[in-house]
């Protein structure tokens, strides 16, 4: 083996290793980061902008319809027995001398050969038709762009809801990772008490079942360490599915969930309140437009329309199929040239419409457009009244969120101290081991509570941000 052929599968074996690596690499995410790769990646937001796509294709399409409307045939026809030519016997006239036939009478049906027509015809046109004036046309290009606009409405509606969901599952990623925090530090200092008491039992100043009550209690921290270290992995995977990000693929959240995350001047989101900020309400206005279009266009029905028609080809007849693709065929409008000849012909017009009467089908298509249209005017009702119920909701859910979080970070700095003094008292043999365990137990749950206050809080300030329509301020 040559030492060329050697360099270069270890060339190859060294580039696959660093993409590999690469790969692998854990990739830094933000909360804005998490929410824009989100934005780029989600299929549901992947199909409304699909949507878009079609909305304006479709009024492409509809602009079409106002185009010329232009079509090409062309055709061929044998008749290997033609039809007979059905007349009456008139002596006086005709186009046919039928006196030699015996026994024919005036008046008689008579079924003559046909001498008017060869077996074999073709025949090419184009045929052209162009709109010069429909009122439904016209309410239709407007409809068209109004289907547009709901589309992109559709759309900001679909990220929101993106939005809500991976800021909630970020910050269950940020919460548990405090609260993974708190096991470390908990386990450390239960650690180090039992230390303390082997050695004051190894002197005589504490009993072994004191050395006993610490071991199990640092125990089950451990163990419920790694039952925790589980849920983190798995609220990881939800917000990477949240994300659609792939799931094989390590990610890194930076970034602190604390009380300042979560503040919020609700006055500021009062000042400037309007229903039009929210999503949900866009889209209902433009389905309110698109409405009031239907009613339109039913009006426009009744209008007159008017388009204009032309109609150019050649045609020929032969007497056997052959004799229409000659190559001595010619295209002349200079009489009788021959039978091979193709001869022009061309007709043009216009076509005025003008409803009259519908048997009063059109005024009941007008007012059922109407009594829809009085049902989204309905829901503009409802969907206010539910707006003012959600804010109350989040605003209130969000005060007493932040007034729980409060007392629980007040109760975890009393925890704090009282377990600093239970240990100082017990290492001093003025204070028991139980006083001791159970000081360490009422801190792990003020810490739990708290960081439950903190989760909750950031919840609340989500649901807050999509009440008053503030979410999609983050795309």
């Amino acid at each position: 083996m040559s030492r060329f052929y050697i360099l270069s599968i270890l060339s190859i074996l060294f580039a696959s290793g660093v993409a590999l690596a690469q790969e692998n690499e854990s990739k830094p995410f933000t909360l804005d980061q998490c929410i824009q790769y989100a934005l780029s990646n989600s299929y549901d937001i992947s199909n409304a902008k699909i949507e878009e796509q079609i909305a304006v294709a479709k009024v492409k399409e509809t602009i079409g319809i106002g185009l010329p409307q232009i079509s090409g045939s062309a055709g061929v026809t044998h008749n290997q027995k033609l039809a007979r030519f059905f007349t009456t016997y008139d002596p006086n006239g005709g186009f046919i001398d039928l006196s030699g036939v015996p026994g024919i009478q005036p008046g008689n049906v008579v079924a003559a050969q046909n001498f008017f027509q060869l077996k074999s015809a073709g025949t090419a046109s184009l045929s052209l038709n162009q709109i010069i004036f429909n009122g439904s046309y016209l309410v239709g290009l407007q409809a068209a762009n109004a289907y547009k606009e709901l589309s992109i409405k559709t759309t900001n509606q679909t990220n929101e809801q993106v939005i809500e969901q991976v800021t909630k599952a970020y910050y269950s990623v940020l919460v548990n990772r405090e609260r993974m925090k708190l096991f470390d530090n908990n386990i450390n200092r239960v650690d180090s008490l039992l230390i303390t008491t082997k050695a004051m039992y190894e002197n005589g100043f504490a009993e072994s079942i004191d050395v006993d009550r610490i071991q199990v209690n640092l125990n089950n921290l451990k163990t419920e360490k790694s039952k925790f270290e589980k849920l983190q992995q798995l609220s990881v995977e939800l917000l990477k599915f949240q994300m659609n990000y792939p799931f094989g693929q390590t990610i890194d959240v930076v970034g602190e969930l604390n009380e300042e995350v979560v503040n919020v001047n609700l006055d500021e989101y009062l000042r400037d309140w309007d229903y039009k900020g929210r999503a949900d309400y866009q889209v209902l206005e433009t389905n309110w437009k698109l409405q009031n279009l239907n009613i339109k266009n039913k009006y426009a029905e009744a209008l007159p329309s008017l388009s204009a028609n032309a109609n150019l080809g050649y045609s020929t007849q032969s007497p056997d199929i052959a004799g229409l693709f000659k190559t001595n065929s010619s295209f002349s409008d200079n009489g009788a040239i021959g039978p091979d000849s193709w001869y022009s012909f061309s007709s043009f017009g216009l076509n005025l419409n003008i409803p009259l009467f519908s048997g009063l089908q059109r005024t009941y298509k007008v007012q059922q457009e109407k009594l829809e249209l009085k049902k989204i005017e309905n829901g503009f009702k409802s969907l206010e009244k539910g707006i003012d119920l959600e804010i109350k909701q989040a605003t209130i859910n969000y005060q007493n969120s932040i007034e729980a979080l409060k007392s629980q970070e007040e109760n975890m700095g009393l925890a704090e101290n009282v377990a600093k003094v239970t240990k100082i008292k017990y290492e001093q043999g003025v204070g028991s081991n139980l006083e001791v365990i159970d000081a360490e137990s009422s801190l792990r749950e003020t810490q739990i509570n708290y960081y439950n206050a903190l989760f909750d809080a950031s919840i609340a300030k989500t649901d807050l941000d999509k009440a008053f329509g503030k979410l999609l301020d983050k795309q």
